[in-house]
């Protein structure tokens, strides 16, 4: 999800709500009954895992993916240095418009979590440094950055050929060409998890403190890495939150709404959220896998079957990608473009208004 920046807020209490409690389900490669998938890249059935996994979860992790520890410990170690700086040194970066340094507030709607970031353009698969100045950042954080971002692109990439492949449709390039076009409307974004000391007393009453509130991404796929923090969940089919240990050295994907009207609804854009952590600081980066603006967003015509009526109208990525900026991060923005879906007359689609893309 994009997000915009704001000022800090001086009243954060809506950092704070009520959450279900968590499952003690979690990831284990050696736990046979682990509720989320591990999928080895180099596994030969791999295809079709990742296509059970989008059907089930919307989310998996993957191991064996071809990427150097060294590029993924560069990138964490030059970030981490960003967040280091002064407050007024990272402001020179922001605000967020909506590329650049954000604080606090996600979006124009409200919503606030733990959390201070930074966004960044990918064209043509590199990132633009046009698109936002860092300050006390040398050519080494740039080459760290296109090292990294290359990367995990091409595994955003090879993850929906293989997708593809496991659901048999032609060609095997029909999603990760939209990724792969010069025009793609990707980003990148590194999010920093402070540490938060006040957090005790509110998990002492039964609550958890925000970080980054549950959404779905709006793009095709999203490639998220961290360091070694918790923090992240995922919601299931019955709204149970379960918790993701960390890996550091591993990759986890995530379908997003796109993909999902792609499919036809047969791969599942998953909810997920961030919790802050008491003791220690998180970092994730994040790669969101976007088509071209002009792209038309329709279930793949090689994936419906005969007599099969799409559940969704037709839109264009800038059209689906405006819409979600006038919404809160938890609402069902993808119900708005649902053909079944019965909008009352005062809550039909919002007036998109100018907005910054």
């Amino acid at each position: 999800m994009v997000v915009s920046s704001q000022p800090i807020l001086q009243n954060s209490s809506n950092l704070y709500r009520t959450c279900k409690s968590t499952s003690d389900l979690h990831f284990s490669d050696n736990n046979k009954n682990s509720v989320i998938p591990v999928i080895d890249m180099l596994d030969p059935k791999a295809k079709f895992l990742m296509t059970k996994a989008c059907e089930e979860f919307g989310f998996f992790k993957i191991v064996n993916h071809g990427v150097s520890d060294d590029t993924m410990i560069n990138l964490e170690r030059d970030a981490v240095k960003f967040f280091d700086l002064p407050q007024c040194d990272k402001d020179k970066a922001g605000s967020a418009s909506p590329y650049g340094y954000g604080n606090k507030r996600i979006g124009s709607n409200g919503d606030v979590g733990w959390v201070e970031y930074i966004l960044l353009a990918v064209n043509d698969g590199l990132v633009s440094e046009k698109s936002v100045t860092i300050p006390g950042t040398p050519h080494l954080f740039w080459y760290a950055l296109n090292e990294y971002v290359a990367a995990v692109r091409n595994i955003a990439c090879v993850v929906l050929e293989k997708m593809a492949d496991g659901l048999k449709i032609e060609p095997k390039n029909v999603l990760s060409r939209m990724l792969k076009d010069e025009k793609s409307d990707s980003c990148f974004r590194v999010n920093h998890y402070p540490p938060c000391t006040e957090i005790e007393a509110y998990l002492k009453g039964g609550r958890n403190f925000i970080g980054f509130g549950e959404h779905t991404d709006p793009q095709v796929i999203s490639v998220i890495r961290s360091n070694n923090t918790t923090g992240l969940q995922i919601s299931l089919k019955d709204g149970t939150w379960v918790s993701v240990p960390p890996d550091e050295h591993s990759f986890f994907i995530i379908v997003g709404d796109s993909l999902q009207v792609l499919t036809n609804g047969r791969f599942k854009s998953v909810k997920h959220r961030v919790l802050a952590n008491s003791v220690k600081s998180r970092l994730s980066m994040i790669y969101f896998g976007g088509p071209p603006l002009n792209e038309k967003i329709l279930p793949l015509s090689s994936l419906m079957e005969e007599g099969e009526e799409s559940l969704y109208k037709e839109f264009t990525w800038h059209e689906y990608k405006k819409s979600t900026y006038m919404t809160k991060l938890s609402a069902d923005r993808l119900g708005l473009f649902e053909k079944n879906m019965i909008v009352p007359y005062a809550k039909k689609l919002p007036n998109l208004g100018k907005i910054i893309l």
